[in-house]
């Protein structure tokens, strides 16, 4: 009851249940996606972003939700005109600066579908790919699904200088101890609405962590996260990114020391004062992994899931 109950309520769908005759049901319903965007001072490219939704990911019911975060440059008179032309764009403006992790969360909390992919406002999906990533978002019984490959880009999208690469299928939270390469430091992946509501949604203080400790918080309270192997989307990349800026400034590892903090009953005694104490804990994963505490086990997960994903093909 418990797998069909997760399984179906991702989706907002009401699981019914006959206890003289041990039914249960649900009625179908369309899963939509509503695409988000942060935009803050990003006129060079936002447009380039849009049209790489409407170029095959765009489905009917689907939406796109963009929080203009305060911007001074022409981000906010492009974002007007898209929205007389495309019926789908939603702007949402706001009236200073608040950051990407606020910029999200106002995005998602004015949505009106069940599932979100967020995408940053230089960023490039690859043409048909979104609806490939919700088929197995649904079929594997995720909360959270994201692409493989992150192709850096420089200037052209032809002009792809290296890749980050996540191993395929499950991701846990002893992957996100094990490595900064992980789908929540990009940020750019699909979810349900249900997990960001359970994960407290992007946390504010946290600046260009803000993606990271989301999937953290959607790990932390139990949402299962996945990666679809031979897939990929362009990240472009720049020296003077928010993400890399950060690293060299040494602010990521006390932010993510407060984000993790929050759930320090997941994290193994030694390990929590090895946080509080260590000011490169978060840059040195690679070579000193944080443990998790071990929780309970459930062996005929996977298989009652199996069942479901049969009924729901049916």
């Amino acid at each position: 009851k418990e797998a069909v109950d997760e399984f179906f309520t991702r989706f907002g769908w009401k699981v019914n249940y006959d206890k003289k005759s041990t039914v249960w049901w649900v009625i179908k319903k369309p899963i939509n996606i509503s695409f988000i965007i942060p935009a803050y001072n990003c006129e060079k490219t936002i447009e380039q972003t849009i049209r790489s939704i409407y170029n095959g990911n765009l489905l009917g019911g689907d939406e796109i939700v963009i929080v203009n975060d305060g911007s001074t440059d022409k981000t906010e008179n492009i974002l007007r005109r898209l929205r007389h032309i495309h019926k789908e764009i939603k702007v949402i403006n706001h009236n200073k600066n608040l950051g990407g992790g606020a910029a999200r969360n106002t995005a998602v909390s004015k949505s009106k579908n069940d599932l979100i992919f967020c995408l940053d406002s230089d960023n490039i999906l690859s043409q048909n790919s979104v609806p490939e990533l919700k088929k197995y978002l649904i079929e594997s019984g995720a909360d959270g699904a994201s692409f493989q490959k992150l192709r850096y880009f420089k200037g052209s999208t032809r002009n792809v200088t290296h890749e980050w690469v996540f191993k395929s299928g499950i991701v846990t939270l002893d992957d996100l101890f094990s490595s900064n390469r992980i789908p929540g430091a990009s940020g750019n992946y699909l979810y349900t609405k249900k997990s960001w509501k359970s994960a407290g949604g992007y946390p504010e203080y946290a600046k260009a962590l803000d993606t990271w400790g989301f999937g953290f918080r959607q790990l932390a309270t139990g949402s299962k996260m996945v990666v679809m192997q031979k897939s990929s989307y362009l990240h472009r990349y720049g020296d003077d990114s928010y993400w890399v800026r950060s690293f060299k400034g040494n602010e990521v590892t006390p932010i993510a020391t407060k984000i993790v903090l929050e759930f320090r009953d997941l994290i193994e005694n030694k390990d929590v004062g090895y946080l509080t104490h260590d000011r490169k804990w978060f840059t040195n994963l690679e070579t000193r992994h944080i443990h998790v505490k071990k929780g309970k086990k459930q062996p005929f997960y996977e298989i009652i899931l199996d069942s479901i994903n049969h009924l729901w093909k049916a």
